[in-house]
């Protein structure tokens, strides 16, 4: 047999084993979040394009209310910078309810090519890889990258209906009721705010055996310390080589073994880390281990982390977003929790 065809010529835009390099850089033009009621009493709570106070916003079901807040967020990212709907060649998204129907739901409403993407907790950093491919590859030109959950309906999918009034564990987290959305364009657009993707690292799945669906921090941790190690090993960087190292929503639990994991692999953290999920509420709020679910990272990334860099606080940060990939079924059959963490590097463009 021709051994040509057992060869693999290796890809220019790829560095190590895992990492994209995006040439011709997408820049981000705009970006918006939407929060619930109790995530507008956290942290971050000023930077918020929307909180709603009521979690029905006024549908009949908390899932409608969550197709519409991934829809608002899409409409609020163009309508901050007065950006053509028509512009947005592709919507690329996901959630974490059954089929992604969250986002199928919003796309049918906005009437966008679209591009439904899953990848439980880490999906806003899914989405912005996929984005920064289409238009670092010259396919598309400008994209909507979107996430969101919904402290009620995940509730219901995932563990206990809320009229059950069921206890929460202290390595709990509670869902993030909130949206978030990144519009992405070309090189050389006039609606760029100075931010470019450079880099993405595209996550393994990792499962290390917890089964327990309360405990998910300790679950993600694993992915997310591979894939930061992976990330650093990949571009031959070192954490010292950013402003700061976020991950999507490990908690405190998950947060603190992140760190443990990493230090044990020869990376230590330092200062330069944030976990979205230990961050979003407040410690007077006692959300348990703290926050999780798509739309955690998703607000804090498009309400906080890009306002701060446009402000200059921060020039480049590596923003790795954690996933839990189990299901109801999964669950009901006894199987661990793998998981998955993506990452994309921001940088200030300089001069």
């Amino acid at each position: 047999m021709d051994n040509r065809y057992k060869q693999i010529i290796p890809a220019p835009n790829r560095v190590g084993t895992q990492t994209l390099v995006f040439n011709n850089r997408p820049s981000v033009a705009s970006m918006a979040a939407i929060a619930g009621d109790l995530e507008g009493e956290g942290t971050f709570g000023d930077h918020y394009d929307m909180v709603l106070t009521d979690d029905l916003w006024g549908e009949e079901t908390w899932e409608k209310a969550e197709s519409k807040m991934f829809e608002e967020v899409v409409r609020k990212a163009l309508a901050k910078d007065n950006l053509d709907e028509k512009w947005v060649e592709c919507l690329i998204g996901g959630d974490l309810l059954n089929q992604i129907i969250a986002a199928n739901f919003a796309a049918r409403q906005l009437g966008l090519p679209f591009l439904g993407v899953y990848g439980a907790c880490s999906t806003m950093a899914e989405s912005l890889l996929v984005g920064s491919v289409l238009i670092s590859g010259g396919f598309m030109s400008c994209v909507a990258c979107a996430a969101s959950s919904h402290f009620s309906t995940a509730e219901r999918q995932y563990r206990s209906p809320l009229e059950m009034g069921t206890q929460r564990t202290p390595t709990a987290q509670r869902t993030v009721t909130g949206a978030g959305c990144t519009i992405l364009v070309g090189p050389g657009s006039g609606s760029s705010k100075g931010i470019e993707i450079t880099h993405g690292t595209v996550g393994k799945v990792v499962d290390l055996g917890i089964t327990d669906a309360n405990n998910m921090g300790a679950a993600m941790a694993p992915a997310a310390t591979d894939s930061i190690c992976a990330h650093l090993a990949d571009t031959g960087r070192t954490v010292d080589d950013y402003d700061l190292i976020v991950t999507g929503d490990l908690g405190a639990l998950g947060s603190e073994l992140t760190r443990e994991l990493c230090l044990k692999k020869g990376v230590d953290l330092k200062d330069k880390y944030l976990d979205c999920g230990d961050s979003i509420f407040t410690k007077e709020q006692d959300m348990k281990a703290g926050g999780s679910g798509c739309g955690c990272s998703a607000v804090v990334l498009n309400s906080y982390l890009l306002k701060e860099m446009m402000s200059s606080k921060y020039n480049r940060i590596l923003f790795l977003a954690t996933g839990a990939l189990l299901s109801v079924d999964s669950t009901q059959q006894g199987e661990s929790i793998p998981c998955v963490a993506h990452g994309v590097v921001f940088e200030r463009r300089m001069g």
